[in-house]
């Protein structure tokens, strides 16, 4: 069985918009990635590490733990070995507590990324390839949790373009589900189910791109 860690927010976990409901694993976008993923010959076990707020590298001054970096390196240690980490962060930087802009949420995975590389994993476990996944731009915020996101539509232009840089000059691969859909209409910010199970189908096949790609690299070298 091969582990695919992915590490998010909100828009992973799955929050029904405008609510502080939850959709059911096989309607999230990781349960659909994993039941993509397992109809091929191999099969794959997706881990959830989504937390509700979670930012790249920054703390919420009103909640604590939502510092991505903050525990990052045990998660990997816990869940090794692991075939693809995929990142997928970015949207709690805009929240209207922080005057972050679309810059200075890619240095934050930025710093993600080195941490993930760096993690203390055991001995001879192969050091995981990373996905990073890019959240669509936020919409004007709409609904309950419009105060919190109140400007995030203005600081978050320019998100895919920016995370794109980091994702090529750190050799990552990337992902921009803004490529694919917007924010849920009823809050600006979320995803609405049928947006989760196209979202992944379509990192479905990305990740599929990718482990076929990796696997094509490690048969040359042998």
């Amino acid at each position: 069985m091969k582990q695919i860690l992915v590490y998010s927010d909100s828009l992973t976990w799955g929050i029904v918009p405008n609510t502080r409901k939850r959709l059911d694993f096989f309607d999230r976008w990781p349960g659909v990635l994993e039941q993509t993923l397992n109809k091929t010959s191999q099969t794959y076990r997706v881990i959830e590490n989504c937390l509700n707020g979670r930012r790249t590298a920054w703390e919420d001054p009103y909640k604590p733990g939502r510092n991505g970096l903050v525990g990052i390196q045990q998660v990997l240690e816990m869940h090794a070995p692991l075939e693809l980490v995929v990142l997928a962060l970015g949207t709690n930087d805009f929240q209207s507590m922080h005057q972050h802009n679309a810059w200075h949420s890619a240095q934050g995975i930025r710093a993600l990324v080195t941490e993930i590389r760096e993690a203390p994993i055991e001995p001879g476990m192969p050091i995981a390839p990373i996905l990073v996944v890019c959240p669509p731009e936020i919409e004007t915020p709409k609904g309950s949790i419009a105060p919190k996101f109140a400007g995030g539509e203005h600081k978050c232009v320019g998100i895919s373009g920016e995370f794109k840089s980091v994702a090529d000059d750190l050799n990552c691969d990337f992902f921009d589900i803004g490529s694919v859909t917007g924010p849920s209409k009823v809050d600006g910010i979320h995803l609405d189910l049928e947006q989760h199970h196209l979202v992944g189908e379509k990192i479905a096949k990305k990740i599929g791109e990718i482990l076929s790609s990796d696997a094509a690299k490690i048969a040359k070298k042998a």
